[in-house]
């Protein structure tokens, strides 16, 4: 069986900011679309969709190309960010679902494996 993926997902001390020029992410794919942009705050989970995560997970071990056509940014930094006021109530474009792309994700960990 294929346990091998990078580990993406993760819950980390740096705080990151993602936007997406042109192209495809290929995480949330559906949903994130050119212009847009994610901000995860320090010590939250974030990374692909479970979807995204399957897939890598299952596919053949070989090398694959990504991203053609794509121009994306993603600026990290230890100190916190946070949203504006219009960010979050004014400009109307939060996702208010977006935690739920992970709830389909597998619990993998198991304390007794060493």
């Amino acid at each position: 069986s294929k346990q091998w993926y990078q580990r993406r997902v993760r819950g980390n001390c740096m705080s990151e900011f993602m936007g997406l020029i042109f192209g495809n992410y290929e995480a949330k794919e559906e949903e994130f679309m050119p212009g847009g942009a994610s901000l995860h705050s320090m010590m939250t989970p974030h990374g692909p969709d479970a979807q995204c995560f399957n897939g890598a997970s299952t596919a053949d071990l070989k090398p694959v190309r990504v991203a053609d056509n794509t121009q994306a940014f993603m600026f990290e930094s230890s100190l916190s960010l946070r949203t504006s006021k219009w960010a979050r109530e004014t400009c109307q474009k939060l996702d208010p679902n977006y935690w739920k792309c992970w709830q389909e994700l597998p619990k993998n960990f198991d304390p007794s494996q060493k």
